[in-house]
């Protein structure tokens, strides 16, 4: 596929063994694969559930008898969203761990600070990051999961074009992942029609948005479309409440956390996002491709942690899922699964 996997587009092929039942607990040398996840810190709705999705298909593989009879072990390290210890988190899953493969980092920042790290020392890395920047221009060893950040402003421009709303204002956090959103937004304007009346950016760490949005009212934006992750994707919603601003407001596909919803509350009511299948599983109708795959892992994961699934949760199935087919067909050979990663086709994911 490339380098950028697009789980949102492609095919399904569900691996037979997960749906087994329990058979004898696999022997032998376990196969390593790292994970990066920013479990704990502001990113924390990103990990928690990646983790938590690692874990559950690591708990199914080996209880369906592992890969090629050998135990998969998942090896994880909490980056906290932080890129330096996301540096460090790397360095100790190939030097020390020697796994085979990582999966994460969650946040784009941090998969592009640990990039280098893995094309330097030729091992096979799965983002669960969207950022198109993780994969382009290309490295010969990283991948990502997620749907690409131009993806989903085409699909929010396709809707505002048949809204049609033309003047929009933007806003976005000063991150890699609001970075790159934004400059999607900008270079992709021109071919919706789409005029940008105002552009506002704001800190991770702000608590308030009520100056941007101010200055944004006084605009003639007929929607505002924002870019970020925690804790602004909340704080925006519940600012322009405050405001009395009752104008269209997109999210980036980072809205995909029933958590966001619920810390603007109220605010949250017609918000408008793209995401992948897995938020909508149970509506699918049931030729959809990925009916079957979304729907078991959507009730699998909602029963074992007893919390709904996420977009994030997704991405981190979806790059565990590649690694384990490369895994069941090539060995454990990190080459290998590198190669059988860039040429691999008919995947349907969450």
């Amino acid at each position: 596929m490339k380098k950028s996997i697009h789980a949102l587009l492609g095919l399904i092929l569900v691996l037979s063994w997960c749906g087994l039942s329990a058979e004898a607990q696999p022997k032998g040398k376990p196969i390593k694969v790292g994970a990066i996840f920013s479990i704990t810190g502001p990113a924390a709705w990103l990990g928690e559930p990646e983790r938590n999705t690692a874990k559950l298909l690591e708990e199914q593989i080996n209880a369906a008898g592992g890969i090629n009879g050998r135990p998969l072990e998942v090896i994880i390290e909490d980056s906290e969203g932080d890129n330096a210890k996301a540096v460090i988190a790397i360095n100790k899953l190939i030097k020390r761990d020697q796994v085979c493969a990582i999966i994460g980092p969650s946040r784009s920042d941090t998969s592009m600070a640990v990039a280098p790290i893995a094309e330097r020392n030729k091992i096979p890395l799965v983002s669960c990051a969207a950022a198109e920047t993780i994969v382009n221009p290309v490295l010969k060893h990283v991948f990502k999961s997620p749907q690409n950040d131009s993806d989903c402003v085409r699909r929010i421009y396709e809707d505002l074009q048949a809204k049609g709303i033309q003047q929009i204002a933007i806003m976005s956090g000063t991150t890699g992942f609001g970075d790159a959103g934004r400059k999607q937004l900008k270079d992709l304007c021109s071919q919706y029609g789409i005029e940008i009346v105002a552009d506002e950016t704001y800190g991770p760490q702000d608590t308030d948005m009520t100056a941007q949005l101010t200055r944004i009212k006084g605009t003639p934006a007929k929607a505002i479309v924002n870019w970020s992750i925690v804790p602004a994707q909340s704080i925006v919603p519940k600012n322009m409440k405050q405001l009395g601003m009752t104008m269209q407001l997109y999210q980036s596909h980072g809205f995909g956390n029933i958590n966001y919803v619920k810390a603007a509350g109220e605010a949250a009511e017609g918000i408008i996002f793209p995401a992948g299948a897995v938020l909508v599983a149970d509506t699918l109708p049931d030729d959809h491709p990925q009916k079957a795959v979304t729907l078991k892992y959507k009730t699998d994961y909602e029963a074992k942690f007893n919390s709904p699934v996420s977009t994030f949760g997704g991405h981190a199935w979806d790059a565990m899922m590649i690694v384990v087919e490369a895994l069941q067909e090539v060995g454990d050979n990190k080459d290998k699964i590198r190669s059988y990663i860039e040429n691999k086709t008919g995947f349907v994911g969450m």
